[in-house]
C-alpha cells in the first residue's frame, strides 16, 4: 500500500485513477516521475491550501508537483478525468449532479474584487474565454434635465 497520509488516494482510487491520466512520456524531454505521488501532493496542497513551497518532501519536489498541476489544468487533462469520473458514478448511480451554494458561507472578503490582473500566459486563450469576456460597458448616462 502506499499511504503516506490518511488523506492519500487508497489503492483502490488509485486504480480507478490511473488509466485516466496521461501518459508518463511527454512530447519532449525525458519520463516524468509517478503520477501517484504528483497526484496526492495536489490534493494535500488543495485541503491544505498551503503555499506549494510547503509542500512535504514525501510527495516529490514541490516545483514538479506545482510544474504538472498548472499543466494539467492548462491542457484539460482535470476536466478531462472529472468528466470520465462524473461519468463512472452517474452510470454506478443513476444520479444527477447539482450544485448547491449557500450565500452564508460563500460570501466574499469586502476587499475580494481586487484589482485587475492579467491573465496567466501558459494558459491557451480559448480556455481563458469565459473567465476573460469583457463585460458589456456601461451604458451612456442619462444627461441631467437642464432649467
Amino acid at each position: 500500500m502506499f499511504v503516506h497520509d490518511r488523506h492519500d488516494l487508497t489503492d483502490a482510487e488509485w486504480d480507478r485513477l490511473e488509466p485516466l491520466l496521461p501518459d508518463r512520456t511527454p512530447c519532449r524531454g525525458g519520463r516524468w516521475s509517478d503520477h501517484r505521488p504528483v497526484i496526492n501532493g495536489v490534493l494535500w496542497r488543495t485541503r491544505t491550501g498551503s503555499p506549494w513551497r510547503d509542500l512535504p518532501s514525501s510527495y516529490g519536489n514541490w516545483k514538479t508537483v506545482y510544474s504538472r498541476h498548472r499543466r494539467w489544468s492548462g491542457d484539460g487533462t482535470w476536466e478531462g478525468i472529472l468528466d470520465r469520473l462524473r461519468a463512472g458514478c452517474d452510470l454506478d448511480e443513476g444520479s444527477e449532479w447539482t450544485v448547491g451554494a449557500d450565500a452564508t458561507v460563500s460570501r466574499g472578503h469586502q476587499h475580494a474584487a481586487g484589482a485587475r490582473h492579467d491573465p496567466p500566459k501558459d494558459i491557451p486563450a480559448e480556455r481563458l474565454a469565459p473567465l476573460l469576456a469583457d463585460p458589456q460597458p456601461d451604458p451612456e448616462p442619462e444627461p441631467a434635465p437642464g432649467p
